[in-house]
């Protein structure tokens, strides 16, 4: 995280045992250049904490928050429940049902609390559609989204390229047999 600048995200968990997803998130803002604020508040052991972090996060310039939570994750809600800042909640697996009672509980949100909701462990992707969220007004970051996209592409065509060159090797082997 960048010092002595505003955070644009908030990064909350529930434990801090979600943080080896969590940080997934912080590394990809951090190769935007966003900053961020990062905490563990408890939806459950401690809800005025997460509240608060919540009702006060716009008026402390955030734009979005992103919120980790496996097991019954009420977190990603009980934020919403507080903000007009967009939520994205990222399910975590931490149960033996492999986190999809986490996915559930923060997908299945009652009308007028809305959380947008990324995949089990998601924590990246969550990161890239936030970033996409602040990249609405922002032409540098949309800039570095679409430099990001590229060299994803272009991660394809060399695996591509791998593969075929493999596959003709392949073929040739096939054919000396």
């Amino acid at each position: 995280m960048q010092e002595d600048v505003t955070p644009l995200v908030g990064i909350v968990m529930g434990s801090d045992s979600d943080f080896k997803i969590m940080k997934k998130a912080a590394q990809q803002l951090d190769e935007f250049g966003i900053p961020y604020e990062m905490l563990v508040a408890s939806a459950h052991r401690s809800p005025e904490k997460a509240l608060n972090f919540s009702a006060e996060a716009a008026g402390k310039g955030m734009r979005v928050i992103i919120a980790g939570a496996g097991a019954a994750a009420h977190l990603p809600g009980v934020l919403a429940a507080k903000t007009i800042l967009p939520v994205i909640g990222v399910p975590i697996n931490a149960t033996a049902l492999n986190g999809v009672d986490a996915l559930y509980a923060i997908v299945q949100m009652p009308s007028g609390i809305p959380v947008a909701t990324v995949g089990i462990d998601g924590a990246k992707n969550a990161a890239i559609l936030a970033a996409q969220m602040l990249a609405l007004s922002d032409a540098d970051l949309q800039a570095k989204l679409l430099a990001y996209k590229t060299d994803m592409a272009a991660g394809v065509a060399k695996k591509d390229a791998k593969l075929q060159e493999a596959l003709c090797q392949m073929k040739e082997e096939a054919k000396n047999d």
